[in-house]
């Protein structure tokens, strides 16, 4: 019974989300369409027609695809462990419902990463079935890329509930996307390789967890070398999921066990 309360918190997430799907359409469906058409078509015609020092060794939208496919994976975890959340605890006050009942603090918490992690599988699923009729992946490359995608997703999806768990309103999400989610965004190889930035921004680069669910996808649905070994990439995604667990649960349980 106590492996089940989780799943409650996924089955009720799930119950709302029946009736609000339509509010997520244009995310999941429309936004891979446009981004490959203006970014990896439009721009990629002009970028592998270029005649700079850098060359890629694959067409920009091959490039761009995998990338792209990671980044999203980000964009969606934090979007859904930002404002949901602050909404459970803060406006709506669900979590404290939620609270009342025989679930626990660490059932909620892993109720709610459960259910992104399905959210992260169906979006980037979706995802991969638009890199596959671009022509930037195979059918099993584009799969076997989504774990590594929802595991990036996973790990950003605990940090971020941690972070927002602390938040006493909503102006630090508000910071957070502006100053963390869109430089990672912009920064961490979703677009261009980092051997384009400056020698200490490519370190920086190299810290990032954007980095190196880039790299695990792009390794993977391309089947070039990775940029790093995939071992350390998931060592790292994989601490970082932990230890956003870990903080996630004791900050919720600060926040509203009384």
């Amino acid at each position: 019974m106590i492996l089940a309360y989780p799943g409650r918190v996924v089955e009720a997430s799930a119950r709302v989300y029946r009736r609000t799907w339509r509010g997520s359409v244009i995310s999941t469906f429309l936004n891979p369409v446009l981004f490959l058409l203006a970014m990896g078509v439009g721009l990629g015609k002009l970028v592998d027609a270029g005649t700079g020092d850098a060359t890629l060794d694959v067409a920009y939208l091959t490039f761009l695809a995998p990338g792209l496919l990671a980044s999203t994976a980000m964009t969606t975890a934090a979007g859904d462990a930002s404002f949901p959340v602050m909404a459970g605890i803060k406006w709506r006050k669900t979590y404290e419902a939620v609270l009342a009942t025989p679930i626990g603090v660490a059932d909620l918490v892993a109720g709610h990463l459960g259910w992104i992690a399905l959210r992260l599988t169906f979006v980037t699923l979706v995802y991969a079935a638009v890199m596959t009729v671009f022509g930037a992946t195979t059918v099993v490359e584009g799969l076997l890329a989504v774990p590594p995608a929802v595991l990036t997703g996973l790990a950003f999806a605990a940090v971020v509930t941690a972070y927002t768990a602390r938040l006493k309103d909503e102006q630090g999400l508000a910071s957070l996307f502006r100053w963390g989610i869109t430089p990672l965004f912009l920064f961490s190889g979703v677009f261009f390789p980092i051997t384009q930035l400056w020698g200490w921004l490519q370190v920086v680069a190299r810290l990032t967890p954007l980095w190196h669910g880039v790299s695990l996808c792009r390794g993977i649905a391309l089947g070039t070398p990775f940029e790093v070994s995939p071992w350390v990439s998931l060592a790292y995604l994989g601490a970082m999921l932990a230890g956003g667990s870990y903080l996630s649960t004791r900050l919720m349980r600060r926040r509203l066990v009384k």
